[in-house]
This record gives C-alpha cells, sequence and structure tokens, in this order.
C-alpha cells in the first residue's frame, strides 16, 4: 500500500488575503499524518481552536506531491 504523507502547519498572517506569514519562525507545525482524513481533522481542531484570530491560518501540505526540480521525475512521481 502507498503511503500518502500530510503536513499540517499554521501560524498567523500578515493579510487574511494572502498566504505570507508574519513571522516565519513563529509557524505552528502541527505535524504529519499517515493520510488526508486525520490530517483533515487535525487541521479543523486547530482552525476551529484559533477563529476569533481572522488573521490565523492552518493548511495541509500533500507531501506525497512534492517532486524534485532538478529531476526530471521526483521520487515522489511514482506515486500516481
Amino acid at each position: 500500500m502507498v503511503q500518502r504523507l500530510h503536513f499540517v502547519f499554521g501560524g498567523e498572517l500578515v493579510d487574511p488575503q494572502r498566504s505570507e506569514f508574519r513571522d516565519p519562525a513563529a509557524i505552528d507545525m502541527v505535524g504529519v499524518f499517515p493520510n488526508y482524513a486525520t490530517a483533515f481533522a487535525a487541521w479543523k481542531a486547530k482552525a476551529q481552536a484559533t477563529v476569533d484570530n481572522a488573521h490565523m491560518r492552518y493548511f495541509i501540505a500533500h507531501i506525497h506531491r512534492l517532486t524534485d526540480e532538478e529531476s526530471e521525475a521526483g521520487p515522489t512521481a511514482e506515486l500516481g
């Protein structure tokens, strides 16, 4: 079975209309999850806990979609 890892992270944005962090050193790295469902649950919990701060945003990064820009086909390209 193919493992598709997801990374949940977030922090305060400079402007809620953009994805630029106010302080990249203070990014909250929630964790790496083995599937989208568990990543989504973690994202949702963090998003709901910070709902009162309009500048706070959390994201889910699909680690399995990352590729090596220096090569024709990155090592994750085989995942589908």
